[in-house]
């Protein structure tokens, strides 16, 4: 496996990261077992995954503590990134999430500390320069952000550095390549993808909309008037089902499951760190494993991005999964 190095740093990751979320299970993941969350831990590293990404928001710091149980007496072999959400981002308030981030997940130190979301009402130099701080007190390697527009971006890199932007980008979800990832590219800012495979759309797990689950459906690629939706778009069902169908029969074509096929898309877009993907247990962990060897050639890679034109064209401009108002500007 070839790992990647986080921006100019001497971090090396996977190129496929183990996304945690899951393991917190509650509304939108279903019941989980915390048990099976760590064999899945031990799953990833077993194979040579050494990046994981989780969050204090998720489920109150949740799938931090089974991360940091996971990784006992293995916290040298792994990289954690983790988050801290927008409402944390005083001086004081990212002090004290760091703490309980560092209590929860068991460990002295974390690799890659990351904004979850903007606040526009909490001026970035306050931020950075507490997070900067953090790097210094040796409690934070290095620094990174999640779900960042052009004009966050360029307002961040006034003030202080980071080294990776954490989006949403996948065959399905192509919308930073208007203007974010252009930014990122220009300034050395890794991309790291989360929702890689469209929360199971791209493994061919649903057949039709009626198939996802209300707590996956209520992104933007499905109706507003799904269950748990919070946004005002119609959503673009029929040119997703198409889309997967063409990708489908692509995959066939070449001999290798869409899942992988839609990973290593990814993989071979310019600017890319690692893709978070999420697993429940270790047998979901070696479904994702075929993709980190696989290259697509460039008629291939062509041929898929032309497949998903349309839902590209169907979302616009706005890079937010789940709102209509976009949250990233």
């Amino acid at each position: 496996m070839t790992y990647n190095k986080l921006g100019n740093t001497d971090i090396n990751v996977s190129p496929i990261a183990l996304g945690c979320w899951p393991f917190a299970g509650g509304a939108v993941w279903g019941d989980q077992d915390d048990n099976v969350s760590v064999a899945t831990v031990h799953a990833a590293l077993d194979a040579g995954i050494n990046f994981f990404d989780t969050a204090e928001g998720y489920e109150k710091g949740h799938s931090e503590r089974v991360l940091g149980q996971g990784l006992k007496g293995r916290r040298n072999e792994a990289i954690i990134a983790t988050k801290v959400s927008a409402n944390n981002l005083s001086a004081e308030g990212i002090v004290k999430a760091c703490e309980q981030s560092l209590k929860n997940l068991q460990t002295d130190t974390i690799d890659l500390y990351q904004i979850h979301w903007p606040n526009w009402n909490i001026p970035i130099q306050e931020s950075m320069t507490a997070l900067e701080q953090l790097c210094t007190q040796g409690k934070v390697r290095t620094l990174g952000v999640c779900n960042f527009g052009p004009i966050d971006l360029t307002d961040l890199l006034s003030v202080g550095s980071i080294v990776t932007n954490q989006l949403p980008y996948s065959l399905l979800w192509r919308v930073i390549e208007r203007e974010i990832q252009p930014i990122c590219n220009q300034n050395n800012i890794g991309l790291l993808c989360y929702s890689p495979l469209m929360q199971g759309l791209l493994t061919g797990r649903y057949k039709t909309a009626d198939d996802v689950p209300e707590g996956l459906a209520r992104i933007r690629l499905y109706s507003n008037k799904r269950e748990m939706a919070k946004h005002d778009d119609p959503g673009c069902e029929t040119e997703v089902f198409d889309a997967l169908k063409e990708i489908q029969v692509i995959s066939e074509e070449i001999g290798h499951p869409m899942a992988a096929v839609a990973l290593a898309w990814v993989k071979q877009q310019k600017g890319v760190t690692s893709l978070l993907v999420g697993a429940r247990n270790p047998e979901e962990v070696s479904w994702n494993l075929p993709a980190i060897d696989l290259t697509l050639s460039e008629d291939i890679i062509q041929r898929l991005t032309t497949a998903t034109e349309t839902v590209k064209d169907k979302l616009g401009n706005n890079p937010d999964f789940w709102m209509s108002k976009s949250r990233m500007r």
